[in-house]
């Protein structure tokens, strides 16, 4: 007599197309029973691609049909939308998240710049303050802050198949980074790749939260179009270097955010120099006052200049952000705490 507990553990050898991590782990299994050699399976998806149950139902009716005694396997799927409003004319409509008084973006135009070390370091400065703060990496193809925060814990999933975030460092942590080994890449096209962060951002149980950091993917495709479009967002954060090169990207990055009336909290200008220990000279490696001149243009607040150091780079291979050391025991840990300052100092000016 097959039990459920095979089943089970046939079912735990699917795996959720594009994640290291099986069906059942994600709460995806909601019923299973036996009769005689029949095998019957009830399975909940929230998605609109149709191939992702087709593809799960191949799958896992082979795994289970390969279990000795199995006669005939039945899979009911319960398809469900995700949870994006539309609008009458068609066009996607922009919602808070239930809990989340704040929600700011941390952006950037290029890659490189720094964004990922700011974006974690800003929430761990904000929950400092005494805010209860949660951060999402929105870049799927290259998630970082599972490994800035130190952390290779595996979010759960409920009944409802809502997502239970991480909690580290005093804030709550989603990231397709805690989902996928090391080295398993994402491949996934942008349309599927959208649904997931919608996933991330809705399906989570954030909680009562006062911010809400996401953490953009670089540039202006899918991903960041999404969720400016969906997403009520209070303001971006946008991270540049001092350098020409730089500067170009960030502009087109606040382009987008101004076609979708999303405001620009400030600049945060990165790597503006490097100075070598015990010496007083600064090396301005990549320009100089490049993000002021920008900040300036745009007519937004200059919102911190940030050193090249090695202890920031050290802390966030390590899992340590910098923003945990006492504004007192280093400078840039100060420059962190003054841009959490500076960001709540604007969002409340803003409402």
């Amino acid at each position: 007599m097959i039990t459920q507990d095979q089943i089970l553990d046939a079912l735990r050898t699917v795996k959720y197309p594009g994640f290291s991590r099986d069906i059942v782990s994600f709460g995806l299994i909601k019923g299973v029973a036996v009769a005689g050699g029949v095998v019957r399976v009830s399975i909940s998806l929230q998605t609109r691609d149709p191939e992702l149950p087709r593809t799960l139902h191949a799958e896992a009716k082979a795994v289970l049909e390969a279990l000795p005694g199995v006669e005939r396997v039945e899979l009911d799927f319960d398809l469900k939308d995700p949870p994006v409003t539309q609008g009458p004319g068609g066009p996607l409509m922009k919602q808070s998240i239930d809990g989340v008084r704040r929600i700011i973006a941390v952006a950037s135009g290029k890659g490189g710049v720094g964004k990922s070390t700011v974006a974690s370091n800003l929430a761990v400065a904000l929950a400092a303050t005494g805010a209860k703060v949660g951060l999402c990496d929105c870049d799927l193809y290259g998630p970082s802050l599972a490994l800035m925060f130190g952390t290779d814990e595996r979010p759960m999933a409920t009944e409802r198949n809502e997502i239970v975030p991480v909690e580290r460092h005093g804030v709550k942590l989603m990231s397709m980074g805690l989902l996928l080994d090391d080295a398993s890449p994402v491949v996934v096209r942008g349309p599927m790749a959208t649904r997931y962060v919608q996933q991330f951002l809705r399906q989570c149980l954030w909680g009562e939260l006062d911010y809400l950091v996401l953490d953009l993917p670089p540039g202006t495709g899918d991903i960041q179009l999404t969720i400016v479009q969906t997403v009520a967002l209070d303001g971006a954060v946008i991270v540049t270097t001092p350098q020409e090169v730089a500067l170009i990207d960030a502009r087109k990055a606040v382009s987008m955010f101004a076609k979708v009336n999303v405001p620009i909290l400030g600049i945060v200008e990165n790597m503006s120099w490097f100075q070598p220990p015990g010496r007083e000279e600064k090396y301005y490696l990549f320009g100089e006052g490049g993000g002021r001149r920008e900040a300036a243009r745009l007519g937004v607040p200059l919102l911190a200049e940030l050193p090249l150091e090695m202890p920031v780079r050290e802390g966030g291979d390590a899992g340590q952000p910098i923003a945990l050391r006492p504004a007192a025991a280093h400078p840039v840990s100060a420059a962190f705490h003054e841009l959490a300052a500076r960001v709540v100092e604007v969002c409340a000016v803003r409402g």
